[in-house]
């Protein structure tokens, strides 16, 4: 995690934390976490997957009955589960239920947690002619995603819990190879219609969660809702022909800009919080993986 060189002071003793759907993200954000001092628990299913040192629970977010044995205290929760079904009852089961499971376990706790970090996505936003947005920027969603990731926002605003949600754009990184794949074979998308994508790489992911936490533990305030994108929303025709130039592919086939929602995520409130990028833009994210 790359940081600002004014870190804010933490003199607390080490958090508790419990990070439900630690996958690929939750794993990366439980290495630095457990850096800093946090004593960290893994919820999966998979829990032989969980790095060294994670506390392993073994459970399973869309059923009350499985969620597996939580510790008795819980300073910090972090809900970045993915959806393990397509389409809109896969989406509801993993961020609605799911999320309204682990908010009734914390119900059971003596205290509640300091703060929960819900992970949601930038297909919240409506918006579809390359308009730029930000966090006060409004949310009408056409897609069943966009719509359920609301929903579960209201859901945790409604708990009345310290809570903070993070919007991820498109999230790529070492086994995230869709676009790379896609190059590869020759495919890279049109000039126009411009059509606008928004990207972060997946350590940035849990870099941003760990700053933002690492805020909150030392006492400084940050904000209920963030967006998780890099510094440069640029046009997918133009991420797609730098790949293959890079990678020295001939592109065969030119996929027709259009079908997918095109705007630019402003990113400022993140790098204002003091928060450095690891990897600001694509290049810089991708040329480690080419």
């Amino acid at each position: 995690m790359n940081e600002s060189s004014g870190n804010p002071v933490d003199n607390n003793p080490g958090p508790i934390t419990l990070i439900a759907g630690c996958g690929d993200v939750g794993c990366r954000l439980a290495l630095l976490l457990m850096k800093s001092g946090h004593r960290v628990y893994g919820l999966r299913r998979d829990i032989s997957q969980l790095p060294e040192g994670v506390l392993p629970i073994k459970g399973e977010l869309t059923d009350d009955s499985l969620l597996g044995d939580w510790p008795e205290q819980i300073d910090y929760l972090i809900y970045c589960a993915a959806a393990g079904r397509q389409g809109e009852d896969g989406y509801r089961q993993t961020y609605l239920h799911g999320l309204e499971n682990a908010l009734n376990r914390l119900n059971t706790l003596e205290s509640p947690p300091r703060r929960i970090f819900f992970t949601s996505s930038t297909a919240v936003y409506h918006q579809n002619e390359g308009e730029w947005v930000d966090e006060l920027s409004p949310t009408r969603p056409e897609g069943f995603n966009g719509k359920v990731m609301l929903e579960a926002e209201a859901l945790l605003v409604s708990s009345e819990l310290p809570a903070t949600v993070v919007r991820f754009g498109g999230i790529y990184g070492p086994g995230r190879n869709f676009m790379l794949n896609k190059v590869k074979g020759g495919e890279v998308y049109a000039d126009t219609p411009r059509l606008y994508g928004n990207r972060i790489h997946s350590d940035d992911c849990a870099g941003m969660l760990a700053w933002l936490i690492k805020l909150d533990r030392a006492g400084v305030g940050i904000h209920p809702l963030y967006l998780g994108v890099d510094s440069d929303p640029a046009p997918l025709s133009e991420v797609t022909h730098w790949l293959a130039e890079e990678m020295g592919v001939v592109s065969t086939k030119e996929i027709p800009a259009s079908g997918r929602g095109s705007k630019r995520c402003r990113n400022d409130r993140i790098l204002e919080s003091g928060y450095r990028f690891r990897y600001p833009g694509f290049r810089a994210g991708y040329q480690g993986l080419i």
